[in-house]
């Protein structure tokens, strides 16, 4: 542990033993965690407007956010009836300007005292008296002397985020800010640095003290930025160390299974196929099989869009190791997939008289047992199943494959289990969700990439129509149209219940209410997550059978149902679902040769209210996303059918976060650097990382000791992801 790790906030000037209690509540017990409380934002002398100014930008029909600094002149609290309203009258410059707010009056009657000086952001509008106001603006306090400072010298000002605990101390922004200027003149040449010197020098890194001092007191924009890029370099460099550090084990410190390519039994499993693979996918089972070749272990990503074929590029994989003696896990998201997973490939391997099992949780205690005894005695070659493949109870005879199906769904130490099974197991990872490249060099960095990137011939892409609620009754005619025409559809609807505190369609509800009114002369069926497996894959057969015109359903159908006549996807209260998930209904049609459609439907005062033609995400603030980025999903949908474009959007929608998501256990959080905008750190520090592990595998050299020293330190927790510690 560092000085300042083990040195207690405490003794920090103006903080002390009262203050250091509600510190170390909001997360802050060192004088480390002090230094790296990053601000959240900060405004500098570029970005402050005068009055006059944002009079003439907004006249002239600019539609952002502006930053105005002003003097409180007088508070006004007006009441019509029950209601109230407050008013913020400030001068800035000898010019006026207000502020209004409808809610939250009792929270702001603790701001805006006469005299206070104030920075206050947000969209301008002109009233029809000719002033200039602001509704609901962010704002932030400053004292005489700062404001003084920042329009004498042009400084640029920190804000930092006040948590309950702070407020609770009595401490603001103002308050804050000088504790950590304390702490930074007292502390700061303590601070050990994290990055060798060679490092620094070939990607142009600033010192850590002249990083930290400058994050929270930038001397100027350019040096900001320089040492933000700092911080982002060295946590993504340590990140992509872990991940360098894995794939070096699994390529050059383990031996795999050197698999023969027999091909007789391949030629005659294709011979066998009503159709002929795309030369999407013969180039990655190309890939695939030079890696099985290969005495090293696979381990590689197949990654393609909904129904470009990967499940028999795996089955091929499958085979290759079952004819060489070994036996192939196929491992599923949900046992209604992974038994359909059991019954497709089942009837394609019948040609060859390969014995294929399926393991679910949901089986009878009996059956479940021979199935057990039937994997360990190795008469199973190929085991289909859920998370119950990997536990304790399962024991193979000889795993030599396995493959993950939508690995998104799994975390990483959940597929590291699995493969353990195995005595060095290649390992296939697939997935229908495209990965944006910044999570393929993170996430999947590990993991060679193989991309099916072409539809099988015939597919067309859906068509994809956002529409408001009060288009119903023409879609449900048109659905009609298409049902007498032979064809089927699926309604989705987000829950299963009524809830009280989400006004929404409920799937049980309106099964009942379509039932009876807009599809009385049809057979219409339903099927939910709280229905066991045999349930829903009896009401899927019956679908499939074309027993049911219309499937009501929630979001349990988004992965892996196929139903080539199914040609209508309705996707009720869209602006529910994330982008991926909307994408992966969207694939639940168009499996057969029809023309598909994929219907979005959401409220009609909510398209109304947006503009289809401004939302461009590369220029929208994070404010803006956040305000629109409903909106922007679903019209990305409606604009877009490649995956891969949906991907990018999305990852940006998100934002920064903690993008790994919990399920991939074993990586630390990001807190600096952002994967959808900082993409051209994320491919220095994965260069810098995975030519130092190229150079160096075990970190013995001298000059890396302060490498091997951090990970061992800051990372250890990490190191079981990366299986080296």
């Amino acid at each position: 542990m560092s000085k300042l790790a083990s040195t207690p906030i405490k003794f920090v000037k103006a903080v002390g033993p009262a203050r250091a209690e509600k510190f170390e509540k909001a997360g802050i017990k060192s004088v480390e965690d002090l230094l790296y409380y990053f601000p959240t934002k900060y405004i500098d002398r570029s970005a402050i407007l005068s009055v006059r100014e944002i009079l003439r930008l907004v006249r002239n029909g600019y539609d952002g956010e502006v930053t105005v600094f002003g003097r409180v002149v007088e508070r006004e609290i007006i009441r019509y009836g029950r209601k109230q309203i407050m008013k913020v009258l400030f001068l800035s410059d000898d010019e006026y300007f207000e502020t209004i707010w409808f809610q939250g009056i009792k929270y702001f009657k603790e701001y805006f005292n006469e005299g206070e000086q104030y920075a206050i952001s947000a969209k301008p509008v002109i009233t029809r008296y000719g002033h200039l106001q602001f509704a609901h603006p962010d704002f932030d306090l400053l004292t005489q002397k700062e404001s003084a400072d920042f329009l004498n010298t042009g400084k640029i000002i920190p804000f930092y985020r006040i948590s309950k605990e702070f407020k609770a101390a009595h401490l603001g922004i103002i308050g804050l800010r000088k504790i950590i200027k304390n702490a930074i003149e007292k502390f700061l040449d303590f601070v050990e640095e994290t990055l060798p010197e060679n490092i620094l020098k070939s990607n142009n890194l600033l010192p850590i003290t002249t990083a930290l001092k400058n994050v929270h007191f930038p001397q100027s924009p350019k040096i900001l930025k320089l040492a933000l890029d700092r911080f982002k370099f060295e946590e993504l460099f340590y990140i992509e160390l872990l991940v360098a550090l894995r794939k070096s084990k699994i390529k050059n410190q383990t031996r795999g299974i050197s698999f023969k390519v027999y091909s007789k039994p391949i030629k005659e499993f294709l011979n066998s196929l009503p159709f002929e693979l795309t030369q999407a996918q013969l180039k990655v089972l190309r890939e695939i099989k030079l890696d099985m070749q290969s005495p090293k272990p696979m381990s590689r990503l197949l990654q393609g869009d909904v129904g470009s074929g990967k499940t028999i590029v795996a089955t091929i994989a499958a085979i290759i190791a079952i004819t060489n003696g070994y036996q192939a896990a196929l491992m599923a998201p949900t046992e209604i997939l992974a038994d359909q997973h059991y019954r497709k490939i089942k009837a394609l391997l019948d040609v060859l008289d390969i014995e294929t099992t399926l393991l679910i949780g949901g089986q009878k205690r009996l059956h479940r047992q021979e199935t057990l005894d039937f994997i360990e005695e190795g008469k199973a070659q190929l085991i289909i199943g859920t998370h119950a493949l990997f536990e304790e109870k399962v024991i193979f005879r000889n795993l030599g494959l396995v493959i993950i199906d939508e690995q998104h769904r799994f975390g990483v130490l959940q597929r590291f289990t699995l493969i353990k099974k195995g005595i060095s197991p290649d390992a296939l990872i697939m997935t229908a969700t495209p990965i944006p490249r910044t999570l393929t060099m993170t996430v999947y960095g590990d993991l060679d990439v193989s991309t099916i990137d072409a539809l099988p011939p015939g597919r067309k892409p859906a068509v994809t129509l956002l529409r408001g609620e009060s288009n119903l009754p023409k879609i449900f005619n048109f659905i009609r149209e298409k049902i007498s025409e032979g064809r089927q559809a699926f309604i989705v609807y987000p829950l299963v219940e009524e809830s009280e505190k989400l006004e929404l369609k409920a799937a049980e509800k309106y099964f009942e209410k379509l039932k009876e009114t807009e599809f009385k002369n049809f057979n219409v069926g339903l099927i939910h997550g709280r229905l066991n497996w045999q349930e829903k894959e009896e009401i899927m057969l019956k679908f499939v059978k074309k027993e049911f015109d219309v499937l009501i359903s929630t979001t349990v159908i988004e992965v892996g149902i196929d139903v080539p006549n199914a040609t209508i996807m309705v996707i009720n209260d869209a602006f529910r679902f994330g982008l991926s998930q909307l994408h992966q209904l969207r694939g639940r049609v168009g499996r057969g040769g029809e023309q598909s459609y994929c219907i979005l439907i959401t409220k009609d005062e909510y398209l109304k209210n947006y503009s289809r033609n401004k939302l461009d995400i590369n220029y929208l603030s994070k404010k803006e996303k956040e305000k629109y980025k409903s909106f922007i999903r679903l019209k990305s949908m409606e604009d877009y059918s490649d995956g891969f474009k949906l991907a990018e959007i999305d990852l940006k929608l998100r934002g920064p976060g903690n993008i790994f998501g919990p399920e991939q256990s074993g990586f630390p959080s990001l807190r600096f650097a952002n994967l959808a905008e900082d993409k051209a750190i994320l491919i220095s520090a994965k260069d810098a990382a995975f030519n130092l592990i190229k150079n160096d595998p075990f970190l013995s050299k001298q000059e890396n000791s302060l490498i091997k020293k951090i990970i061992t330190k800051k990372y250890s927790a990490s190191l079981r992801f990366a299986e080296i510690g």
